[in-house]
């Protein structure tokens, strides 16, 4: 037991990391292709999905009005955590975001048990907008050639279909632009990025057209309690922009890169919903929300369609969600795969996971791997209950993030931070708490379903982790090149040492 302990305790050391990011040793370098505006673009295009499309038909009839408050009280969680992710950023700027900022911090233990919630947020998450690809994609087909692929192969398995082709379809493509290089998906999703801004930002010109402050009048009709809970569905909406940290091994000067990547996204987006949520309100009375979601309808776009009289905007706007929904499978693929690539180096999965094609640069067996298993979960499985998977995983990240920026301040407080959490260690503690607090409100099935997974990751990590993991006492020393630390400990290949725990 005693050993068991120890080895979910040991720490990967901050220099190692860095070493192996830079193609040091047995371990094969990605190429640094990305820059600021590529990266944010990359952060913006994670953000960014079909949550604005459809949340506020779910969450104003909780908030009312108070939508917008439940917008801004998620982003200021949100902000809570990217600001410890910035800090992290800048001390690790290595593939693996929060997996490998608790690997450093936390423990392996910890650090796979989070890796597996990155999974389940990012695979969940693409599964779940790749189904909605489909309809999306009929709504625009039906309206412009008055063609649309029957229900059974284009709607998910529980909603009248069988098998969601478009969905297998979305997923199998992003996975190739993928496996082609960063530097080519990185361009395709600049251009789609530029596309479904322009469509948000269309929708808040011609919605304010008919904007009335009277449908503000009771702001918070279900009193303060709905815009909380509110907040925690809107909070679907910011998922994914810690994608920007995993692309830390394929940008140019990373620790300035990717610091100001993660605010100008969270910048960028949260003034965007904003303007959205306060322009939709002001368009039609919040009662009318509920009732169109009811109905099946795509809320913005039937605004649209009631403001100008005509079905056109409606159309656009539907063109721009079959954008956006590419752009955010891309990139929360790409997240996915880099999560396994950094495990895989570790020895916690199989090798074929970090394997680098010499060509292209890019991890292409990971990604096929990934992509098959994410094109199959969205084409067969009804995925309606896991949705809150997805924020699930994601406020259990943000909380191993701002627990690493205290425990690293402890271990290597010499090592170089370009940004300082401001406030510490408050801001720090008051992540986690806003973390809890949303986690604590979703339902009792998403936490029933968490616990199961966690399991689950528990008995992958006894059976197969722990026994090739790089650290593990009698690995091969190209494997085990450099110390361990466990729990303040140094640690080499053979056993621990007397020596003081080092600072990166």
């Amino acid at each position: 037991m005693g050993s068991l302990i120890r080895e979910f305790r040991r720490r990967k050391p901050i220099d190692r990391m860095i070493a192996e990011a830079e193609g040091g040793g047995h371990v094969p370098a990605l190429r640094r292709s990305m820059g600021l505006w590529q990266l944010t673009l990359l952060g913006i295009s994670s953000v960014v999905g079909t949550g604005i499309f459809f949340v506020l038909g779910t969450t104003v009839p909780k908030a009312g009005p108070g939508v917008v408050l439940s917008f801004g009280l998620a982003a200021v969680v949100a902000g809570l955590g990217a600001l410890c992710y910035v800090e992290l950023a800048g001390v690790i700027p290595v593939a693996g975001s929060t997996y490998s900022y608790a690997y450093a911090a936390l423990g392996e233990g910890i650090a796979y048990l989070v890796a597996w919630c990155l999974i389940l947020e990012y695979g969940v998450a693409v599964s779940t907008v790749a189904v909605s690809w489909g309809q999306y994609l009929n709504e625009v087909t039906s309206s412009l050639f008055g063609v649309a692929l029957p229900d059974a192969i284009s709607q998910p398995p529980g909603a009248g279909g069988y098998v969601n082709i478009p969905a297998l379809v979305v997923v199998l493509l992003c996975s190739l632009l993928l496996a082609r290089g960063t530097r080519e998906s990185a361009a395709v999703n600049a251009v789609m990025v530029c596309v479904k801004i322009g469509v948000l930002v269309f929708f808040v010109a011609v919605a304010l057209t008919a904007f009335s402050t009277d449908n503000f009048t009771d702001l918070t009709p279900h009193g303060i309690g709905g815009v909380t809970v509110a907040a925690s569905g809107v909070f679907f909406s910011y998922v994914g922009f810690d994608a920007v940290s995993t692309a830390s091994e394929e940008v140019r000067d990373p620790r300035r890169t990717i610091p100001l990547a993660l605010l100008f996204t969270l910048l960028a987006v949260t003034t965007l919903y904003v303007a959205v949520a306060v322009a939709a309100v002001g368009a039609q009375p919040a009662d009318r929300f509920g009732e169109q979601a009811d109905a099946g309808q795509a809320v913005l776009a039937e605004i649209l369609r009631e403001v100008t009289g005509t079905g056109w905007p409606a159309l656009l706007l539907s063109a721009g969600a079959v954008i956006s929904i590419f752009s955010v499978v891309l990139v929360t693929l790409f997240g996915q795969t880099r999560i396994l690539f950094s495990m895989a180096r570790d020895g916690l999965v199989p090798e074929v996971f970090r394997r680098v094609d010499r060509k292209r640069h890019t991890p292409v067996g990971n990604t096929w791997i990934v992509g098959a298993g994410v094109g199959l979960l969205a084409a067969f499985v009804p995925l309606q209950h896991l949705a809150d998977l997805t924020s699930m995983g994601t406020l259990i990240a943000f909380l191993a993030v701002a627990a690493a920026v205290i425990a690293l301040r402890r271990i290597a407080p010499d090592a170089p931070r370009p940004f300082r959490v401001p406030l510490y260690p408050v801001v720090p503690m008051l992540s986690m708490a806003s973390c809890l607090y949303l986690a604590y409100l979703l339902p009792g099935l998403t936490w029933t379903l968490f616990v199961f997974w966690l399991l689950l990751a528990a008995g992958l990590y006894l059976g197969f982790g722990r026994r090739h993991s790089r650290l593990r006492p009698g690995a091969d020393e190209s494997e085990a090149e450099g110390s361990v630390t466990i729990a303040g400990e140094v640690m080499s290949p053979t056993g621990p040492s007397d020596a003081a725990p080092p600072h990166a």
